[in-house]
């Protein structure tokens, strides 16, 4: 169970902020929420307390792991299939992992991948929603702006 005021993660969405825990009527079922919060596009979200097992949320990183983070940008790209599909449902099944450092791994590859021979707009729109997942967490675990976030992420990556 989670308490307001904590930093957690929801896979696909990114991290931010429990606001609140909430009774709310939705399709006829009274239940309970966590009313998140989003630190990027002032964005709130309601996630059933029963459910988040089921969507994976978690605990934001401690500032700690930020170092292997980082290192896992700066690092080389990992093997990626040659066929664009194969790939996308890779990277897809990496950032529903809810694992930050396979979502960093999946925002180095498809970088990479843009410098040398560009992204179809489907990858390209997931190296975004990647890269913004990615931002959410490193904002809340290290106490940044979201400028200072992109910076760094940017720096690691060498750009």
């Amino acid at each position: 169970m989670f308490n307001i005021g904590d930093r957690v993660v929801y896979p696909m969405h990114g991290a931010g902020v429990i606001e609140a825990i909430e009774e709310r009527e939705i399709l006829g079922q009274r239940k309970q929420y966590y009313i998140m919060k989003m630190p990027i596009g002032d964005m709130k979200v309601m996630i059933p307390v029963d459910g988040v097992d089921d969507v994976g949320l978690r605990q934001v990183i401690p500032h700690d792991d930020m170092r292997r983070v980082l290192e896992v940008l700066a690092g080389e790209r990992t093997k990626m299939s040659a066929n664009w599909n194969r790939r996308y449902r890779a990277n897809a099944e990496k950032l529903k992992s809810g694992n930050i450092f396979e979502v960093a791994e999946v925002v180095r590859n498809l970088t990479l991948r843009e410098k040398e021979k560009g992204l179809s707009t489907g990858e390209r729109k997931m190296l975004e929603n990647a890269r913004q997942i990615l931002i959410s967490e490193v904002v809340l675990a290290s106490n940044i702006a979201e400028a200072e976030a992109h910076t760094l992420l940017d720096h690691a990556m060498g750009q």
